[in-house]
């Protein structure tokens, strides 16, 4: 057979795999910060203008202040839009023979540090005791979280460890501020102490920007001094009013939280680094899955779904994590454990932040060892370290699956040119299993990256891709299954950049070209260069760069 018909028969079995590919209705795992599948149309319009709202600083004639940590959700949950965050906020008060109080005349723990103007400002008292800092948790995916129920979470607990295996996690049971006098298994915040997403965004508003509302409507005062909340309070309380539509701030929000999808695991299974986690223990407390009610008020996109969040949502000693607070029911020293999907992407780590860095490997190994010597993370971090180099990398290499996109096989959280090489190279060995770089690849997870995954590859990817040659396949096609070279890795054939930008094939880039160009601006055509379907500004840049006469 010659080249010529090899070329073709390839293209002809590539073309079929194509519209096998497409006609299977697959669909990539969302991405952190991106909406739920599955939401109607009205509720992708909630999401969109909570997520709005979510960004927006509030201003002092709208309700800020008169104390406040920031002006704005964004400002804490930026990892991405709705996840983790690198701000901190301090809780302070007194240590009285070991048992936590709050400072005399205080109503609360969190320090507010700014004020709406420098007389009105809140201090930590220089002879408070307890001074103890906490960084951003995540709101990823609360809708999920909560539809949890609460009698699963409660099914995990073991408050006096009848086992005997260290671990004796419980539920802190809490009232929803929009539903009091009815406990609910709490599972959001450092200690478990909020239950619901509406609660969370209520008691944030006031607590962080010092926006009242319905469900907290009265302000902090700075350093509970009340004749002081009186001279820099300016606008009545409750601050948060219901907009044209029926709907606060507070609400607005809680859409946003509560339709946010929940973050992607790639693989979604099969690595050792996992078992190896459940062998040493820490499955014990990080939960990997939950499956959410299935009552008929919930939103079908949460009602009935399995999740992956690795947590139990209970109260555990953390031993010398402790950070001296009480918080409702939560003692000084015990923390809810707190959800790892996403956490990839996670830095600082750990309640305090003091496991923080570029490096996600070093990130990981700290947070580990941090769970010890002492409380109910000790003996998994003792376990941990009594592994060998290559066992703790595997467990590593795991917890970097959470929140890691499908095909991103060079890490850098995107889908484009950088990542072709290492894509071609998986596709040429085939086989790949769970725990190799090219099962990110692997998209259907049989083990094999083949021409399937490399059609789906193409709906995630961030890059140009045009069909450059014009023979029915994408550029991106062509070059990992070898039909095409790319030897300048910038995800275009080196056939089609022979000479590119010669739009009269006069062997030249010069102002003719620019002509023809510009005379198509904004639709497919010879300008369009790239072949991404239009003629715009990567295609001007395209000729300018290669101005001049072809090589």
């Amino acid at each position: 057979m010659t080249p010529m018909l090899c070329n073709q028969l390839v293209i002809s079995v590539a073309l079929v795999f194509v519209s096998s590919a497409f006609s299977m209705g697959t669909e990539l795992q969302p991405r952190a910060g991106e909406p739920l599948r599955g939401l109607t149309n009205e509720q992708l319009a909630l999401f969109e203008a909570g997520r709005l709202l979510f960004q927006h600083p509030i201003t002092e004639q709208e309700g800020l202040g008169p104390i406040f940590n920031k002006p704005g959700c964004m400002s804490c949950h930026a990892n991405p839009l709705g996840g983790w965050g690198t701000i901190s906020v301090s809780h302070f008060g007194n240590d009285i023979k070991g048992e936590f109080v709050l400072y005399p005349g205080e109503v609360q723990s969190l320090a507010q540090a700014f004020g709406i103007s420098e007389g009105c400002k809140e201090n930590i008292p220089a002879d408070a005791t307890v001074n103890a800092i906490r960084v951003t948790n995540s709101s990823m995916a609360f809708g999920l979280i909560e539809a949890i129920p609460d009698l699963q979470i409660a099914a995990n607990q073991d408050p006096n460890d009848s086992n005997s295996d260290g671990i004796s996690g419980r539920v802190h049971w809490v009232e929803a501020l929009e539903a009091p006098g009815i406990t609910r298994a709490g599972r959001f915040g450092w200690k478990a102490q909020v239950a619901t997403t509406l609660t969370f965004s209520g008691d944030a508003s006031r607590n962080e920007m010092g926006l009242t509302n319905r469900l907290v409507p009265n302000e902090n005062p700075p350093n509970g001094n009340y004749a002081l909340l009186a001279q820099c309070d300016t606008v009545s309380d409750p601050e948060d009013i219901e907009d044209a539509n029926g709907f606060a701030f507070i609400d607005r929000v809680t859409h946003f939280q509560r339709y946010l999808s929940q973050p992607p695991q790639t693989p979604k299974s099969g690595m050792t680094g996992e078992l190896l986690f459940n062998q040493i223990g820490c499955n014990k407390c990080h939960v990997a899955q939950w499956a959410t009610s299935s009552d008929s008020s919930l939103e079908t996109a949460i009602a009935g779904k399995t999740i992956r969040p690795y947590s139990d949502f209970l109260l555990h000693d953390m031993g010398l994590l402790a950070d001296g607070i009480q918080q409702g029911d939560a003692s000084e020293g015990e923390f809810r454990t707190p959800v790892l999907w996403n956490l990839r992407t996670r830095d600082p780590m750990l309640h305090n932040g003091s496991a923080s860095g570029s490096d996600m490997n070093l990130r990981l190994r700290t947070a580990i060892s941090k769970h010890g010597p002492y409380g109910e993370g000790a003996a998994s971090s003792a376990s941990f370290s009594a592994l060998s180099p290559a066992s703790q990398q595997q467990v590593i290499d795991f917890l970097g699956s959470l929140g890691r996109i499908e095909f991103d096989l060079d890490g850098d959280s995107h889908v484009n040119f950088n990542d072709l090489p290492a894509l071609r190279d998986c596709f040429a060995l085939g086989l790949s299993s769970p725990d190799e770089n090219c099962s990110v690849a692997d998209f259907d997870q049989d083990g094999n990256v083949d021409t399937l995954d490399i059609v789906i590859f193409e709906t995630a990817y961030e890059s140009a891709n045009g069909d450059c040659n014009d023979n029915g396949l994408s550029d991106v096609f062509e070059i990992v299954l070898g039909l095409a070279t790319d030897n300048n890795f910038n995800g275009i054939p080196d056939s089609c950049e022979i000479c590119m930008g010669d739009l009269n094939g006069d062997g030249t880039k010069d102002g003719i070209d620019l002509g023809i160009l510009m005379a198509s601006w904004g639709q497919s055509g010879i300008g369009d260069i790239d072949g991404n379907g239009a003629v715009d500004a990567v295609d001007l840049a395209l000729l300018l760069a290669a101005w001049g006469p072809c090589n």
